[in-house]
């Protein structure tokens, strides 16, 4: 079936609800390069006015302002793995949205609960043999606990002034870290994504959520997350190439939220292409994966189009389609997806 365009309803506080579950696309982008025309990648899931953010990359703190979201209703933030682009802005949450008295305006809670990936516990070969420099040799393999430790560390100057001219909160205090075990899978740096099925990460009263590996090239850990309320499930794929353990996990979801590149037609290197893919899902077989999966329905994000630069969206609706019966919404900037 051919996509067909559809008016888009931008996330504004006019518009938000407290009963329900939406899906907020705070920023799209995929990849570190900065862009005038998309902010980076981050997803703002809205579960009866619980907001659970999964990754906070590039300017996603200065979108969840303008979404109309407030900080005071953040109840986790969920990372699928470590690249720049998917944590560019995520200690700014606690640096900037922490900086300010909750009973005076709005700002992060007391205590905000985190959820990512543990140290890699190694790092892969170097592409074409090579012995290139390794930064912070102390440290080369963070997990988001060290990440986290480490942007407290370098403000400290800054977050001690605000404490004791403006009675801020100590900064690192608003985070409460927890790196996702995945020890009882066997995998490791040099084996990312054994063969698994979904478990368990965290249950409240409003989600339940679930993950799995992926495979996104030689990072380890990568996630996948499945959100299940008692509105309907929501599953992102992160980073990824093809994946049976994505299958697994987005089994039947309402809505999946997956990435993709377009290299139809790229110039560059066929090796550059290689390694794009090992990475990454083309945007023409991203629909054969939510087909697959069962999926009820489908929405592209992390988009890169290493042809056009800027994709279009009603293009590549048409390619996502391909291979997929349900309906197809490619994302752009501060979408809102009202799902149940």
């Amino acid at each position: 079936m051919p996509a067909t365009p559809r008016p888009r309803t931008k996330a504004a506080p006019d518009v938000l609800r407290t009963a329900g579950l939406d899906l907020i696309c705070l920023g799209t982008k995929g990849g570190p390069p900065p862009s005038p025309d998309a902010t980076g990648i981050s997803s703002a899931l809205v579960v009866d006015g619980a907001v659970y953010l999964v990754d906070v990359g590039r300017s996603a703190v200065t979108q969840y302002v303008r979404s109309g979201l407030k900080f005071r209703d953040l109840r986790g933030v969920f990372i699928t793995h470590l690249h720049a682009d998917h944590v560019a802005d995520y200690f700014n949450l606690f640096l900037l949205a922490g900086n300010g008295n909750p009973a005076h305006r709005d700002s992060m809670p007391d205590v905000t609960s985190v959820w990512g990936p543990g140290p890699a516990g190694g790092l892969p070969d170097a592409f074409g043999g090579r012995t290139p420099a390794v930064e912070h040799p102390e440290d080369p393999t963070p997990g988001i606990r060290g990440l986290t430790d480490h942007a407290s560390a370098a403000f400290a100057y800054s977050t001690n002034l605000f404490i004791r001219d403006s009675h801020v909160r100590p900064t690192r205090g608003l985070a409460e870290v927890h790196e996702i075990d995945v020890s009882a899978t066997g995998a490791t740096y040099r084996d990312t994504h054994p063969d698994i099925e979904p478990f368990l990460v965290m249950e409240d009263e409003h989600v339940r959520v679930t993950a799995t590996l992926v495979p996104h090239g030689p990072v380890f850990p990568a996630f996948a997350y499945r959100f299940d309320t008692r509105h309907g499930s929501v599953t992102f794929s992160g980073d990824t190439t093809y994946s049976d353990n994505l299958i697994r996990l987005a089994r039947d979801t309402d809505v999946l939220v997956h990435e993709a590149i377009n290299v139809d037609g790229f110039q560059g290197p066929p090796a550059l292409v290689d390694h794009l893919l090992e990475g990454h899902v083309e945007i023409q077989k991203v629909g054969g994966i939510a087909q697959r999966a069962g999926a009820k329905r489908l929405v592209v994000s992390h988009i890169g189009d290493l042809v056009r630069g800027i994709a279009d969206l009603d293009e590549w609706a048409d390619w996502a389609q391909i291979g997929y019966d349900g309906p197809v919404h490619v994302a752009a900037e501060l979408d809102l997806i009202r799902i149940g």
